[in-house]
């Protein structure tokens, strides 16, 4: 990857990693209040909340984020070589 090439890629990276956290951020909501009937995921620092639904929260919010993120990186990238006929790495 060429150095223009390089330039031009990371505000397009950053750009969409921060889009795909706020995506993720949205999918996690969603799959939350339907999994749980509630409106918000329980607060680790919440102490009226069982630990297990604490680390089962966050164990769904990681595992969404990490989908989330590999998907918006992987179109990114795809996106990227469609635009400049080159891989971004």
């Amino acid at each position: 990857m060429s150095a223009a090439s390089k330039a031009m890629y990371k505000p397009l990276s950053l750009a969409t990693s921060v889009l795909g956290g706020i995506a993720a951020g949205a999918v996690f909501q969603q799959v939350w209040k339907r999994v749980a009937h509630e409106g918000e995921a329980p607060d680790p620092h919440d102490l009226t909340r069982s630990s297990k639904e604490v680390l089962i929260s966050a164990a769904l919010q990681g595992a969404i984020f990490a989908v989330v993120k590999a998907a918006v990186d992987r179109m990114g990238a795809k996106g990227y070589r469609a635009l400049a006929h080159e891989n971004p790495v």
